[in-house]
């Protein structure tokens, strides 16, 4: 993920139409996205800034940072396989509208305890991020990932506020941008392959169809409580799924869970390949 320089935070008002045309003036440039990375650090402060799209049956494409070099191990791992679990892809698959989420208003309340987050998103570094979600046509979305780390610490009103005022200003260059410029960016888009079979068929076999849909929800992140209240099911429940699932998987932690996902998940890739 790229860096962007502490800048200091402006109210709408104060920007004037100069900023705001200089953006402009990109919008049919590969340019754009960086300076889009600029028009909006003058909005919020930030660390990273990423630009994604989420299209159906594609893995996330990055349009910022564009070039594979600047991308992080994480980065790579994310985009790869471990996208199926990120709260932003599940908001943007089931309500793509445009709008501004920070991730921990709509992660599952047991996010930071799934292995998601102890393999991937906690090597980002991030104490706080924002995403801006915009829809580009029916099968395409747009996220914004401004990170913020611990020396910035959390998003505060006012910048969340003036995210929210500018948005849809924003949503309509990105909207122009993406129309004009996406074949620069497509032919990197790869096919999503097995990885939605291999989150619906994991267990195929071993567990039974209630059992699968709640070791999903595990992954995602979603503690008994919450799985009680999705599948309107007692607690006691789910309680007993979870040792049954534990007891057929021949699987005493999430982590190992998890890793026979990834297990089942490459075996899927293999035999498409």
């Amino acid at each position: 993920m790229t860096l962007n320089p502490t800048t200091s935070v402006h109210n709408t008002e104060a920007y004037g139409l100069k900023a705001l045309a200089g953006l402009i003036d990109h919008i049919h440039s590969a340019s754009f996205p960086k300076m889009l990375e600029e028009f909006i650090g003058r909005i919020c402060q930030f660390d990273s800034f990423l630009v994604l799209t989420y299209k159906t049956h594609f893995k996330p494409l990055v349009l910022h940072p564009k070039s594979p070099a600047e991308h992080s191990p994480t980065l790579r791992f994310y985009i790869d396989q471990a996208y199926i679990f990120d709260p932003i892809y599940h908001l943007v698959k089931e309500s793509p509208a445009a709008d501004v989420h920070r991730i921990c208003d709509i992660a599952p309340d047991s996010f930071h305890s799934t292995e998601y987050y102890e393999k991937c998103y906690k090597y980002f570094d991030l104490v706080d991020e924002i995403n801006l979600i915009i829809p580009l046509d029916n099968e395409v979305t747009c996220a914004i990932a401004l990170g913020r780390k611990s020396q910035l610490g959390s998003i505060n009103r006012q910048e969340h506020n003036a995210l929210k005022q500018w948005l849809p200003v924003l949503a309509s260059l990105v909207q122009q941008f993406w129309l004009t410029q996406q074949s620069l960016y497509i032919d990197n888009a790869k096919p999503e392959g097995a990885i939605q079979q291999a989150l619906t068929s994991f267990g195929s076999g071993v567990l039974t169809r209630r059992e699968q849909q709640i070791t999903a929800l595990i992954l995602q992140g979603h503690s008994s409580k919450a799985i009680s209240a999705l599948l309107d099911i007692s607690p006691g429940t789910v309680k007993v799924h979870r040792k049954n699932i534990h007891t057929r998987l021949n699987t005493s932690t999430q982590s190992e869970i998890f890793q026979q996902f990834l297990t089942h998940l490459k075996s899927l890739d293999d035999s498409i390949e």
